[in-house]
């Protein structure tokens, strides 16, 4: 039996609401057959008032051992350094972590929120929010660059907003199984498995990409998003178009541009108007280069050959009907 203990700091639930949609294996499947324990969960859990308060304390105590912690949202701690914004269980927030984060197993942080603050941390970040291990890229967060749990891993950050259901699942069932040894994790601590390639990878688009065939209308069944509506599939780190959502689709199979929600800056520009599905420009070339191109100026003229010899099928819809 795997005890799991999920907490919410600060979030809107959209990470638990992806994760009930898991697939491989369902949700139901992490208790049926892996032995999955919910001990709570801010949206499936019984326990409520001093019932809730017991249970955590036997958490702390180590009564009840906690093989997973997996937290949801972002580490409030304003106003005032109090925390005081995100109570929970007539305690703040911060204060549970702080000890449930000692006796836990291993730690799982689901989510931009909880990983590296999210959009709560959007300047002026009047929550003072940050994830469990990073601030956006820099290292450190709420418990402390060097934070270590008991089974020798730092936090495990599954970023994403919200998070792949799938990626969920599949971590968990690797902690549980005794094979989370055999996965490698990033400098931001994101499973390699999982965040090793781009969004790009696997994009249906990668033809229209290269001849510089672009869209400028969302949903779209033919053209890239890339150069017109701020697509950051080329420098995102996802599988997105590998592990397809609900097994059939993805952001840029539908005609939505890919916001790079698994990187730590997202969300970029902090939301200022203009920046969001528009792709800003540097003489002629997108301003943010897909990953690994240093030359704005040989990019630019490489798009415009690209463009000038695109085939006529550039212009043809993916499906038919």
């Amino acid at each position: 039996m795997t005890n799991v203990l999920w907490l919410q700091g600060g979030a809107c639930s959209g990470d638990t609401m992806s994760f009930l949609n898991a697939e491989e294996p369902t949700a139901c499947d992490l208790i049926a057959d892996f032995g999955f324990n919910i001990l709570w969960h801010p949206s499936l859990g019984l326990e409520l008032g001093d019932n809730l308060q017991r249970l955590l304390w036997d958490c702390i105590s180590g009564k009840i051992p906690v093989d997973i912690l997996v937290f949801e949202g972002t580490v409030i701690n304003a106003p005032d350094g109090t925390g005081e914004w995100n109570r929970f269980a007539n305690r703040p927030m911060k204060q549970w972590l702080t000890d449930l984060v000692k006796v836990a197993k291993f730690i799982v942080a689901v989510g931009d929120c909880a990983s590296w603050g999210g959009i709560p941390a959007v300047e002026p970040n009047p929550s003072e929010s940050e994830g469990l291990q990073f601030f956006k890229r820099k290292k450190g967060g709420f418990l402390g660059k060097d934070f270590v749990s008991q089974g020798g891993l730092p936090v495990i950050n599954i970023p994403g907003c919200p998070a792949h259901p799938d990626w969920i699942a599949q971590i968990l069932v690797a902690i549980a199984t005794g094979r989370i040894g055999d996965v490698t994790l990033d400098e931001l601590h994101r499973p390699k498995t999982f965040f090793s390639t781009f969004t790009q990878t696997g994009c249906t688009r990668n033809d229209h990409f290269a001849y510089r065939a672009s869209t400028q209308q969302f949903g779209d069944r033919t053209g890239c998003l890339f150069y017109d509506l701020g697509c950051r599939g080329p420098m995102t780190h996802s599988s997105c178009n590998r592990v397809l959502w609900n097994r059939v689709s993805s952001k840029t199979r539908a005609g939505m541009p890919c916001l790079g929600c698994t990187e730590p800056e997202f969300p970029f520009y902090d939301l200022q108007p203009g920046t969001v599905f528009t792709t800003q420009s540097v003489l002629g070339a997108p301003k943010d280069l897909p990953t690994g191109i240093v030359s704005k100026k040989d990019y630019a003229l490489m798009t415009l050959v690209a463009k000038n010899i695109a085939p006529d099928w550039t212009e043809e819809e993916f499906f038919t009907v």
